[in-house]
């Protein structure tokens, strides 16, 4: 009788674990499915629309594996500066495959270094890492499919949703706002790219001339 205690807190303990687990699935391919359907409803070309839908889910992955692990795999990172390069190579604009991706690598660089930069610089003066290693490879996936302009509309958006999501958060909690509290950047950074990506390619990218 002593053990049955610790074995049926055991059970419900899992069957909780399990619920949780199943209903994030679930939510997982619903947000994949909506998102993959969005990229392919707006966006003309199946080249285009099927690389933008690749990377819907791979932000998605992004964004989930942060939130619940504080970890960006480089595996989906690497993915995704695939299918941007890819992306780039398609000429959309006429300005030539390896000019566009050359461009887009620039741009990649470019904004991991920005990053990088930042993260140095709040060491030297917190003495502890602001911005993880993952956040700046993320920052290359989006300079690769984002335009100038776009990429820092898409940092802007994370930040301003990643701080209002923490205030809220911890005002819901009862708890003040501290330097130190954790915040799982690639949760809001990988969901923004996508989302300026899709805004840049359905709405903002020059329409080619009828001819």
């Amino acid at each position: 009788m002593l053990n049955c205690v610790p074995q049926a807190r055991l059970r419900a303990r899992l069957a909780q674990y399990a619920s949780e687990w199943f209903a994030m699935g679930v939510l997982v391919a619903a947000l994949g499915v909506t998102a993959v359907g969005a990229t392919a409803w707006l966006i003309a070309g199946v080249a285009c629309a099927a690389l933008g839908s690749g990377l819907a889910l791979l932000m998605l992955g992004i964004a989930v594996a942060d939130a619940r692990h504080f970890v960006i795999p480089d595996a989906l990172t690497a993915s995704a500066l695939i299918l941007g390069t890819a992306s780039a190579g398609l000429d959309v604009d006429g300005t030539g495959v390896l000019p566009a991706i050359a461009e887009a690598v620039l741009r990649g660089t470019a904004l991991a270094i920005s990053f990088g930069v930042v993260r140095a610089a709040y060491y030297r003066w917190r003495r502890r890492h602001g911005i993880g290693i993952g956040d700046i490879k993320l920052a290359a996936v989006a300079g690769v499919w984002l335009t100038w302009t776009s990429m820092a509309i898409a940092v802007e958006l994370a930040a301003l949703t990643a701080v209002a999501s923490l205030i809220l958060t911890q005002w819901h909690r009862g708890k003040p706002l501290r330097r130190s509290t954790r915040l799982p950047f690639g949760l809001y950074f990988a969901p923004a790219i996508w989302l300026v990506w899709l805004l840049q390619a359905a709405v903002l990218a020059p329409q080619a001339p009828a001819g």
